[in-house]
């Protein structure tokens, strides 16, 4: 899948929803709890697997800085985004500049 900047994804495993911020220009395969995520709001059918099962939190922006991918979770769930199979970590917030 080639995504795009706006597109909501939703895990066919659990209630997790992102909203693409950032992609790459090539294809890549966006997964959670090990299935691929899809657009649409189907419902889920099946549970995450075991080993990709660290959650998702509302809120947070996951980030692959060397492939260009950054989600926004739109709603939190139990399985782990990766990305082209790599599990994705949440990206840390940029500190602000210290004011006199």
């Amino acid at each position: 899948m080639r995504p795009r900047v706006g597109q909501m994804l939703t895990s066919q495993v659990d209630t997790t929803a992102v909203i693409v911020v950032r992609s790459p220009d090539e294809e890549v395969e966006i997964t959670c709890g090990g299935a691929p995520m899809s657009e649409g709001t189907a419902p889920p059918s099946g549970t995450p697997h075991p080993g990709l099962s660290a959650g998702t939190l509302l809120g947070k922006r996951y980030a692959d800085d060397g492939l260009g991918v950054e989600l926004l979770c739109t709603k939190g769930g139990p399985g782990t985004l990766a990305v082209n199979g790599v599990p994705l970590e949440v990206k840390s917030p940029k500190p602000l500049p210290a004011s006199d």
